[in-house]
């Protein structure tokens, strides 16, 4: 079995990835909470050359298509990466019908929006006994049971098992090897993204949702220079975060303006409208 863990806002950015093959990291809650550290904490994972998964955590009288689309509008996914939803509502004074309902919602409107990639749930050993009726898990299980690692009280086929939380949650996946993992998670493919709408199109003061996506792609990427927004008009800001976008990418001097070109525009990989 291959080991890893899973982080949120509580964890650093530059954890240890030392021995470990994948990084499960919360991205969003709700409808308003996005993790402040979790573009870094991609980061370090993609920079370890983890397998990386990104989950989302509901609050399940919200409309989950909403909560859908709130959470992949932050993410620039890679083929490869792997989508969660953490079956969780602690606090939350739900039926058991309605977190059954949003968990089936969730993941079929997931699955259209990022076809091919592997989108699963995460559960605890109690709700899964509980309030599961009928093993509604997209693509796989992540199940949490404190127990030996590989070894949790569920008779359903698991992928992934979360076995403690000390000092940090950590997990095992059921796969062989490391290139079997990247196997199995390497069918997926990009989201849609809008295509380069050309340099003069930003400069005629564009009123439009690319606008929109665009800003809500530089905030994700951590290069927001937005006091509220971003909005669908083409303002000062939308042209300052995408400077910083530009320099993360390594651009200078005249190469880092502000202003979209195709090759910084396709790597910030805008959904598609």
């Amino acid at each position: 079995m291959l080991q890893g863990i899973d982080v949120s806002s509580y964890q650093s950015s530059d954890y240890d990835t030392d021995g470990l093959a994948f990084v499960f990291i919360k991205v969003t809650e709700g409808l308003s909470y996005v993790n402040p550290t979790w573009v870094a904490q991609r980061q370090t994972a993609r920079d370890a050359g983890l397998v990386v998964g990104f989950y989302h955590y509901p609050h399940i009288d919200n409309d989950p298509v909403e909560e859908a689309d709130y959470f992949l509008d932050q993410i620039n996914l890679m083929p490869g990466d792997i989508i969660v939803l953490d079956w969780e509502w602690y606090g939350q004074d739900v039926s058991d019908e309605s977190a059954r309902a949003y968990r089936a919602a969730w993941l079929t409107h997931v699955k259209t929006k990022a076809p091919g990639h592997k989108i699963g749930i995460y559960s605890d050993r109690n709700n899964w006994r509980t309030v599961d009726t009928d093993s509604t898990v997209g693509d796989f299980l992540w199940i949490a049971d404190y127990v030996r690692a590989g070894a949790p009280r569920i008779a359903y086929d698991w992928t992934f098992h979360q076995y403690t939380d000390e000092p940090l949650d950590k997990n095992v996946a059921d796969f062989p090897s490391l290139d079997a993992l990247r196997q199995w998670a390497g069918t997926g493919t990009s989201s849609p993204c809008e295509p380069f709408p050309g340099a003069d199109w930003f400069r005629d003061e564009p009123d439009s949702p690319i606008v929109t996506a665009m800003g809500r792609r530089l905030v994700a990427e951590g290069c927001s220079a937005y006091t509220e927004g971003p909005s669908s008009q083409w303002t000062d800001a939308d042209k300052l975060s995408y400077q910083r976008w530009q320099r993360k990418l390594g651009y200078s001097g005249t190469d880092a303006d502000g202003w979209p070109g195709p090759a910084s525009w396709d790597a910030l990989r805008v959904p598609k409208i």
